[in-house]
């Protein structure tokens, strides 16, 4: 055993953590233990005295109630999964943390997990929140397979998707072909000809529907449009993909990215390497208004999708399903808003 000369040459032993108990509060207010979980059971009939004696012996002893305890009783804690891959990038980030207020003002602990898009993993993610009787998932990315909404609806456990439109689940959505459309038509009514869109490999549904509304809407008016792809949603697929584009012996004078991060290294790439004017030369637009949008050195124009809006209606969504397990899946769909930077102005 390691000297220590503090506590005469033995290290302290490891304290084991204790917390206040209810039967702590109820010698220190001198009432039953009973009395103790009455006062703190909404609707439970106790004494105001009572009451008053428990909450000031509570307050004094740093007392809080065991939810996990109560949780087991009931067969279901308070707890909701926001299931994510890759949750600390881009809009996702913003997000998550807007889901993770929203669920924690209306007293349930969110809680996260950082898993991947293939059905054993999200299987796993299901499993670990369905032994910890969570209330609810919500999924922010990846499609629930098949049997992760069968073995929801088994188990009563209301099921949220958001950037997704599977038939039988409650999801939320950005209104991407709106917002596609209206870049392709204000690009070209401002006179843009040679238009260019940047999606990615990863093909998820939302870039791939902002992709393809937007092929669509310049086809119909006339314009021609590249199509470029990153390996991924993020800076470094818009570098890549902004190489390949600017690499042609035509180059794009308008280009629409899939989201904002796809948008930064594209910029990056048109001035640093193809060494060309913004938005003299190439307009530039995004999708979601992270916060980087509006840095000096981006000053993005972009559709808004607002993070704060968006988990409301999921978590509304939630709440419907907890109180009507049998309602019809509900779709609520967020159209996004064209926000106007030195980027691009129409």
């Amino acid at each position: 055993m390691s000297d220590d000369p503090v506590n005469g040459g033995r290290m302290p032993k490891k304290e084991r953590m204790r917390f206040v108990s209810a039967e702590q509060v109820a010698q220190l207010a001198g009432v039953s233990r009973s009395a103790v979980s009455r006062t703190f059971t909404p609707g439970a009939s106790v004494a105001p005295a009572t009451r008053e004696k428990v909450l000031r012996a509570a307050e004094e002893l740093g007392y809080h109630v065991n939810d996990l305890a109560r949780g087991v009783l009931a067969n279901q804690s308070r707890l909701v999964g926001i299931v994510a891959t890759r949750p600390e990038v881009g809009f996702r980030a913003h997000l998550a943390a807007a889901l993770a207020k929203s669920l924690i003002r209306r007293g349930s602990i969110p809680i996260l997990i950082n898993t991947g898009q293939t059905e054993d993993e999200l299987l796993a993610a299901q499993k670990m929140l369905i032994g910890h009787r969570a209330e609810a998932i919500i999924i922010l990315s990846g499609s629930p397979p098949t049997s992760f909404v069968e073995l929801a609806q088994r188990n009563g456990q209301p099921l949220v998707v958001i950037g997704r439109s599977e038939s039988d689940v409650d999801h939320v959505r950005a209104g991407n072909s709106e917002a596609s459309r209206k870049a392709a038509t204000v690009l070209y009514e401002s006179g843009r000809r040679r238009l260019a869109v940047i999606g990615s490999n990863s093909k998820t549904p939302a870039i791939v529907e902002r992709e393809n509304a937007f092929l669509s809407a310049a086809a119909s008016l006339g314009a021609s449009v590249s199509v470029a792809r990153g390996g991924d949603s993020d800076y470094e697929g818009g570098v890549a993909a902004g190489r390949a584009l600017f690499s042609e012996k035509t180059k794009p004078d308008a280009v629409f990215c899939a989201n904002d991060l796809i948008a930064f290294g594209l910029m990056d790439v048109v001035r640093q390497e193809a060494r060309l004017r913004i938005p003299e030369d190439v307009a530039v637009i995004g999708f979601d208004d992270v916060p980087e949008s509006s840095w000096l050195s981006y000053r993005l124009t972009t559709f808004r999708q607002d993070p704060l809006i968006m988990a409301q209606r999921a978590v509304e969504l939630m709440e419907r399903r907890l109180e009507d397990p049998d309602s019809p899946p509900g779709y609520e769909r967020v159209i996004p808003e064209l926000v106007i930077r030195q980027s691009f102005g129409p």
